[in-house]
């Protein structure tokens, strides 16, 4: 029996709107929030398709739930600001030729 993992509404809309504001890719929302590409593909067409009217659910929002999202959504920002130090630690560590 699989244990399907169950998303508020609000989640949804924060994944999706954090995956237009952000730029990233799928795959990597997918892993920074830890959501298969298979429900995160659901999720965005289903908001295309339907707009605010998507995911009606029952409405409430859970208080874990938006701790849980807000977490995510800090650790999406520190993996990439530490994947920017990375890159330009490796650019200024290259030794300088010609001078």
């Amino acid at each position: 029996m699989r244990n399907q993992k169950k998303y508020d509404r609000e989640f949804k809309l924060n994944v999706i709107k954090h995956h237009r504001e952000s730029g990233k890719s799928l795959t990597a929302i997918s892993r920074d929030f830890e959501v298969p590409m298979g429900t995160l593909s659901g999720w965005i067409q289903e908001f295309q398709e339907q707009g605010e009217k998507s995911f009606p659910g029952s409405g409430k929002i859970k208080p874990c739930n938006e701790e849980m999202y807000r977490l995510r959504k800090e650790l999406a920002d520190m993996k990439q600001e530490r994947d920017i130090l990375k890159k330009a630690m490796a650019i200024f560590s290259r030794p300088r030729s010609g001078n």
